[in-house]
């Protein structure tokens, strides 16, 4: 530190000076440059004191008020933190700053200079691909189970059943299924092979019925002149006859069996309890072991879909990335209001960020100032300071030296 030899050096031409004064005839013109000398020698001596005395004892010796700044360590820390977060660095002031600085236009137009390289898109894609990766889809496929399984709990089932049999019905999509029904019979019926089976069935029937009486002579009598061709031709005869009846459109049947199949199918949608228990059978099966297992199977299908996609994309250097992120920038450049609304969104979440960690402010700087030992902080305040509190040395000398000429000619006058 050059101003320290320079502070010491003007202390040592003080001393000196005073010294050869003393050697050389009392003269006039002397005893005036020695009352000078001698002043500034007084006064270098007493600032060299006081600036020394801040940081240390002088020449070691534990003279009281001295080494004051390790001996108000503890206060003086305390009224730096203070100055800092009340003063220097306080809540207001912080916000203030923030508010005259755009923020959001400022990070995108930053955001928008990295992605035009193709370098950092590539690493960008490169950190994603790794955590995709690595993702334990356990825990993910339970947490989606969980979700889906209170959704179903607190999804309104009835209400939707409801409004969907109510379009079903409009649209008569149960007359279209009944119509299928009887067409998927009718064919059924039709077919030799069923002929034979409706035949075998009532011949073996028959022959298990035990009736007495003049019916019973009647019926085994009607019974022991049909075979099983004969039965099953009635049969099928009866069945298609039947189902054709019902096929017709105007057929107080049908009609009959639809009404029916509505008010049935009404009935079971306002059953209040059979959708508690599809809830509950549904919450079941879709946090079992087996739905479990398919959705982790899909998630895995799903990441090795994503993985390959992203892969693609960083060996292609990433253009749809940015293709994407141009697209959106543009949108938003089309409308000011929604970026003022980022904007100001944006600045709140920092100036709430900072209001809830102003404190720690405060605790950084504690924490740095006592990692320091006393001899660490005086060498930092000295390289800080130093340099002034050593020129006040320099003055001190020349001042008392000045005014100690002065004092000699007053004392001669």
């Amino acid at each position: 530190m050059k101003s320290k030899y320079l502070a010491g050096g003007s202390l040592a031409i003080m001393a000196l000076g005073f010294i050869a004064t003393l050697f050389f005839p009392k003269t006039t013109l002397l005893l005036i440059i020695q009352g000078g000398f001698e002043a500034g020698l007084v006064g270098g001596i007493a600032d060299w004191f006081a600036v020394t005395a801040l940081f240390r004892h002088p020449l070691g010796i534990p003279i009281p008020h001295t080494s004051l700044l390790t001996r108000n360590r503890d206060k003086i820390i305390r009224s730096l933190i203070s100055a800092m977060e009340n003063e220097l660095l306080n809540k207001e002031s912080i916000e203030n700053k923030l508010r005259q600085f755009r923020i959001f236009p400022f990070a995108l137009s930053m955001l928008t200079r990295q992605l035009g390289k193709k370098k950092i898109r590539r690493e960008l894609l490169n950190m994603m691909i790794p955590p995709i990766e690595r993702l334990p889809l356990e825990p993910v496929a339970t947490f989606i189970g969980k979700g889906l399984a209170n959704y179903t709990q607190k999804a309104d089932l009835q209400s939707a059943a409801t409004t969907v049999l109510t379009n079903a019905l409009n649209e008569r999509y149960d007359e279209k299924a009944l119509d299928h029904i009887l067409k998927e019979v009718r064919t059924w019926a039709a077919r030799p092979q069923s002929r034979d089976t409706m035949g075998k069935i009532a011949h073996e029937q028959l022959a298990n019925v035990n009736m007495g009486g003049l019916k019973g002579f009647a019926f085994q009598a009607f019974a022991g002149m049909m075979n099983e061709e004969s039965l099953g031709s009635i049969l099928q005869n009866m069945i298609i006859s039947g189902v054709g009846k019902l096929q017709e459109k105007d057929s107080e049947y049908r009609e009959a069996i639809i009404r029916e199949l509505r008010i049935q199918m009404f009935q079971v949608v306002d059953e209040e309890d059979n959708w508690m228990k599809i809830k509950d059978w549904t919450a079941e099966l879709i946090q079992g072991e087996f739905a479990n297992t398919f959705m982790i199977e899909r998630l895995e299908e799903l990441r090795r879909l994503l993985v390959s996609m992203l892969e693609q994309e960083r060996d292609g250097g990433g253009r749809h990335v940015f293709a994407i992120y141009r697209s959106i920038i543009r949108d938003l450049g089309k409308d000011p209001q929604k970026v003022a609304v980022w904007e100001d969104r944006l600045l709140q979440g920092i100036i709430r960020t900072v209001e809830k960690n102003h404190y720690r402010i405060g605790i950084l700087v504690k924490e740095n100032l006592d990692r320091m030992d006393d001899a660490a902080l005086v060498y930092m305040l000295e390289e800080k300071v130093g340099q002034d509190l050593q020129w006040i040395r320099v003055n001190g000398a020349v001042c008392g030296f000045l005014v100690g000429i002065v004092l000699s000619l007053i004392q001669l006058i």
